[in-house]
């Protein structure tokens, strides 16, 4: 939605930092998302929104990873965790899946982000619609959402 992408562009220009706007066809997938945008599909930053009772959470992880529940429930100390409900994602982010951006700030939601996406100079997202990336840098993207640095990965 415009207003998600409003809204991290204005975080963005708030906190003085260099990016890149794309426009492209619609990316449903991380591949298809890495093709259009140019780069590489660990540099793609997914954000999966997830549930435990009730609570939701963000979690960013590398376009070409999967999320290890296992391992989040463990780090989170939660025997109760599963990826959000489509109607929970639009409720929370006002995004489907696929456009969540990965600033759980703007929905005011804990973000962990897994430490592989740190190896990338640059990460590039979905800001809002499946068809506007933003590309940044990785260092610009921690100071702003100060996610919490864990790995979760498969």
């Amino acid at each position: 939605m415009d207003q998600v992408f409003i809204e991290i562009k204005e975080l963005l220009d708030k906190s003085k930092v260099k990016y890149k706007v794309l426009d492209h066809e619609p990316t449903p997938t991380s591949k298809d998302a890495a093709r259009v945008r140019g780069t590489k599909e660990e540099q793609g930053a997914k954000a999966l929104i997830l549930r435990s009772k009730g609570n939701f959470l963000l979690c960013v992880l590398p376009g070409n990873e999967r999320i290890g529940l296992k391992k989040l429930r463990m780090i989170i100390n939660q025997k109760s965790l599963s990826l959000a409900a489509k109607e929970e994602v639009k409720e929370v982010t006002k995004c489907v899946p696929g456009e969540v951006p990965p600033f759980g700030n703007i929905f005011n939601i804990k973000t962990y982000a897994d430490r592989s996406l740190l190896k990338n100079e640059e990460i590039a997202f979905n800001a809002g619609l499946m068809t506007r990336s933003i590309i940044m840098k990785t260092e610009d993207y921690l100071k702003i959402v100060n996610p919490i640095i864990e790995d979760f990965i498969e």
